[in-house]
């Protein structure tokens, strides 16, 4: 686990990114992660500019959402980041946008099957609807947690946007960018015909093996 002041870098770097990819406008989206100095986690502040913001502007909340260090509200989901943390010991950053394909499904309540490799290699299963409730209310966070399970990764969330869980905040981007990729390509593949899901031991295998991917050190 990295600690609080890489965490605050990466939360900071991440929120700009989404914002620089036009997957959330203004001050929407948020980020956040664990680190292994606090008993908690960083996320990003409430309603300011990313392209303003500093990793000193960072907030670190407790698990019983208390504010622990910084001089700014916390991101108003805060909840539901922190129910997510408190059920699932395994994700260890986390990261909301509301990119446009992706929300077309969840405003729709659509789950995204599994259509193309890279959605099972990095995600490895359908991206569900998590039912409608209030953003930054408990009962989001409730919702999340019961459609994610034990080991989801993604969740649309209803008339919303897009959650992405994971170990590291790039791998929390990385597969926004896929679950958005997927709903894209969805829709297109929808104009011509059928929408077909890759089958279920297809999609195991590749994302089993996708965890021995790339360069390991």
């Amino acid at each position: 686990m990295i600690s609080s002041i890489q965490a605050r870098q990466e939360v900071l770097n991440a929120a700009r990114e989404i914002a620089a990819s036009g997957m959330v406008i203004g001050t929407w989206g948020n980020v956040s992660a664990r680190s292994r100095d606090v008993e908690g986690f960083v996320i990003t502040p409430s309603g300011m500019d990313y392209g303003s913001m500093t990793a000193e502007d960072m907030v670190v909340v407790d698990y019983d959402r208390q504010v622990l260090e910084g001089s700014f509200k916390p991101s108003s989901e805060t909840p539901l980041h922190l129910a997510i943390y408190k059920a699932r010991p395994d994700v260890h950053a986390i990261v909301h946008v509301h990119s446009p394909f992706a929300t077309a499904f969840a405003v729709a309540g659509r789950s995204i099957p599994v259509i193309l490799e890279e959605t099972a290699q990095a995600i490895g299963h359908e991206i569900a609807v998590v039912p409608y409730a209030l953003a930054g209310s408990r009962k989001l966070g409730e919702y999340a947690v019961q459609t994610l399970g034990t080991a989801g990764c993604a969740a649309l969330l209803a008339h919303h946007g897009v959650i992405g869980c994971a170990n590291t905040v790039s791998q929390a981007l990385r597969i926004c960018y896929v679950t958005e990729q997927t709903a894209q390509i969805a829709l297109y593949a929808h104009m011509l015909g059928s929408v077909p899901s890759l089958p279920e031991e297809e999609i195991n295998r590749l994302h089993q093996g996708f965890k021995n991917y790339g360069q390991k050190k």
